[in-house]
């Protein structure tokens, strides 16, 4: 049996899980998400827990039962607690700001960047270079802070562009005149 999926989920106070069929809703103080099992699995909720199963013992139901569980319980964490990315901005006259419901990127282009901020998704800024998303999903946190860093990633030469708060660019050295 796979050992993460064999391992259930505590449901915290002010979760609330329900299991229709092979869907499963999760809701609680910081939203509300929703997850559509992958086949071969099936989630039970039992004593304030989630109890993820399996039906056969092959290689494919394996996976499915252990990243179902840990969907699972990414979404139980999300709707409590919640997901932080942090981003930092480097460069001379490199800034953003949060509009209403864009975030304007000023990354050395002849034109601002405006992206829009999906919902559920929280996004603030300090100091003009320090971007902090927050949601209660993990995979739209993570794809909210990927397609910022993408419109201008560190650059190995200077270190200008964005970057994850813990991210080590690895600098180079330019070329030298003999």
């Amino acid at each position: 049996m796979s050992r993460i999926g064999r391992t259930p989920i505590v449901i915290p106070p002010k979760v609330k899980v329900e299991v229709k069929g092979q869907r499963v809703f999760v809701e609680g103080p910081k939203g509300k998400l929703d997850f559509e099992l992958p086949r071969r699995t099936e989630a039970a909720i039992a004593d304030g827990k989630i109890v993820v199963r399996r039906q056969g013992e092959d290689s494919e139901a394996k996976a499915l039962h252990g990243l179902s569980r840990a969907i699972l319980n990414n979404l139980v964490h999300g709707v409590s607690e919640g997901f932080v990315k942090k981003l930092e901005i480097q460069g001379v006259g490199f800034k953003a700001a949060v509009q209403g419901k864009n975030l304007n990127l000023s990354l050395g282009y002849s034109h601002p960047i405006n992206y829009a901020i999906p919902d559920q998704i929280k996004v603030s800024v300090e100091e003009n270079t320090k971007v902090t998303i927050e949601g209660p999903s993990k995979q739209v946190v993570g794809q909210v802070a990927a397609e910022i860093r993408a419109y201008y990633p560190p650059e190995p030469y200077k270190g200008k562009g964005v970057r994850y708060v813990d991210e080590k660019v690895v600098r180079k050295e330019g070329k030298t005149v003999q």
